[in-house]
């Protein structure tokens, strides 16, 4: 052949194939970055706060619940026996709180005066007689002994007066500050009880606490259960997340925030969207169940990827695709 021809051919070819490797090259850039992970579902075992025997269990297995929704409930009645003896003693503490600050009856004060006005005329009267025996004495009208009987009667009495004055004075002041305060501290005590009382009745009921579905029922009617013993696990709606494995030199693509595109094998062609909630600082070995054989034994750094837009379709452990629109590094 002329070698006139074969030189631009050549050329031609070479040109050809520096075009083509080089928008291969332009191509294999703007590709999105693929990883693999697993749908992570959060779940959490529900009991009740107190022990009891379970009356009714509203939910079972697979069934779909909101949250605030009632699953279950305990017999009330002993809790509603210890709510009205703690509303009981209550209402005895206030009335003792209340009979405290307002003090003494005016009945009992009237009483406590008209004592005392008693106690002063005796107190007269033994001192007449006193001094009346105190001259005959001295001219030998009386015996001894009975002027020294009308001197006890006189001490005796003046003794009764200074006690009926304390008794009046103690009913006009009230009572002291001192019983005022723990007549308060009692009734506080008494509302506490009476509120923990409350909560109790309140925990014979188990709700959801947030949106899910229903993994397993433990327990039965009739059963008796400890507190925090689980009677249901709760699979939550949201969050719904996938965990996925970078290598190092992927680190600088995913801060968090990054935006993914998400597929499983169920709809491989109608992606999830989802952001980058957190990157492991510490790197680890690649578990064996996520990633090739030729991977898990490389060190890389779990991320979580959060689900933006996640229905019933994802299922925990599932295996998903994610897809980055960012450049290789």
């Amino acid at each position: 052949m002329n070698r006139k021809i074969i030189l631009p051919v050549v050329i031609l070819l070479a040109a050809g194939t520096g075009a083509y490797l080089f928008f291969r090259h332009r191509e294999a850039e703007d590709a999105p970055v693929v990883l693999y992970g697993n749908v992570d579902i959060r779940s959490v075992d529900l009991g009740f706060r107190v022990s009891g025997r379970i009356a009714e269990v509203l939910k079972d297995e697979g069934d779909e619940v909101k949250s605030g929704e009632s699953l279950a409930h305990l017999d009330p009645a002993p809790f509603e026996a210890s709510l009205a003896s703690a509303q009981a003693a209550l209402q005895a503490a206030e009335a003792d709180e209340a009979l405290k600050r307002a003090g003494y009856r005016q009945e009992d004060i009237d009483q406590a005066r008209a004592s005392l006005g008693q106690a002063k005329a005796q107190l007269d009267s033994a001192t007449i007689t006193f001094e009346r025996q105190s001259k005959l004495v001295e001219k030998g009208a009386v015996a001894r002994q009975t002027y020294d009987d009308a001197a006890a009667a006189r001490d005796v009495a003046e003794q009764q007066v200074k006690v009926a004055a304390a008794n009046l004075a103690r009913l006009e002041a009230g009572f002291r500050q001192e019983e005022i305060e723990a007549a308060a501290a009692n009734t506080a005590k008494a509302r506490a009880a009476v509120k923990t009382a409350e909560i109790q009745l309140a925990d014979t009921e188990l709700t959801a606490p947030a949106d899910g579905i229903l993994l397993t029922r433990a327990q039965e009617p009739g059963a008796i259960v400890p507190s925090g013993s689980t009677i249901l696990t709760l699979s939550l709606e949201k969050p719904v997340w996938v965990r996925a494995y970078l290598p190092e030199a992927q680190l600088g693509n995913f801060p968090p925030g990054t935006e993914l595109r998400l597929f499983s094998d169920s709809r491989p062609d109608q992606a999830y969207h989802g952001h980058v909630g957190f990157v492991s600082p510490r790197a680890e070995f690649t578990p064996k169940p996520v990633e090739t054989e030729e991977l898990r034994t490389s060190l890389v750094y779990r991320m979580r990827v959060i689900v933006d837009d996640a229905d019933g379709s994802l299922r925990q452990g599932m295996p998903v695709t994610l897809k980055a629109d960012v450049s290789e590094p």
